[in-house]
């Protein structure tokens, strides 16, 4: 049987694992997005913020499934 805790200490406070891979999931995105910018290719994208939220929750999910255990 594989035990993972259901919480995560961070400097005294306990946060469930699913908070931690959001935040990694949003910052992954803006790093997607520091790199398109400057080489001007989020400009061939339709609709630029949906793809965003698209990315934010397809990274999340990533993290969550195999980075962060839950």
């Amino acid at each position: 049987m594989n035990f993972a805790p259901s919480e995560v200490e961070i400097f005294g406070a306990y946060v469930p694992p699913s908070l931690i891979a959001v935040v990694l999931g949003v910052a992954a995105m803006e790093l997607t997005v520091r790199v398109l910018t400057p080489r001007r290719l989020a400009r061939y994208l339709l609709f630029p913020e949906v793809v965003m939220l698209s990315m934010t929750v397809i990274y999340t999910i990533f993290i969550s499934t195999f980075v962060v255990p839950a």
